[in-house]
């Protein structure tokens, strides 16, 4: 029998894309990784688990900062290889920079303006 993992299209790494969702508002959170072991733990106990390519290793959203994303639905996409993870967002930040989604950079006049508040210090969040 075939493990619904394998339905996955991983790529040469061992990786899938995932777009995270506030399920209420439907605004996109963030864009991260996951790997099989991340989206077994994820699908196990219902609270999102990605994988860090910087640091190579697995973190639970939030297990620093509070803010954990309670897994609401995991979508997989038509060709397989990318996941839409609809979440209830504690704490109302998504964003390590402090804010409520990661997408707040928006190109006006060929230069990049920052388009959302800082709703808690960083500083605050992470200890400096």
């Amino acid at each position: 029998m075939s493990s619904w993992l394998d339905d996955v299209a991983w790529n040469e790494k061992g990786l899938v894309p995932v777009i995270t969702q506030e399920i209420n508002t439907g605004k996109v959170l963030m864009f991260a990784w996951m790997n099989r072991q991340s989206l077994e733990i994820t699908a196990d106990t219902g609270y999102v688990v990605y994988w860090s390519r910087s640091r190579s290793c697995l973190w639970r959203k939030g297990e620093r900062s509070g803010h954990e994303q309670i897994v609401k639905n995991i979508l997989l996409d038509c060709d397989n290889d990318t996941l839409l993870i609809q979440v209830e967002q504690k704490g109302g930040i998504a964003c390590h920079t402090g804010r409520h989604h990661c997408f707040f950079k928006q190109l006006k006049n060929k230069s990049w303006k920052a388009t959302d508040p800082i709703l808690k210090d960083p500083n605050i969040i992470y200890g400096s």
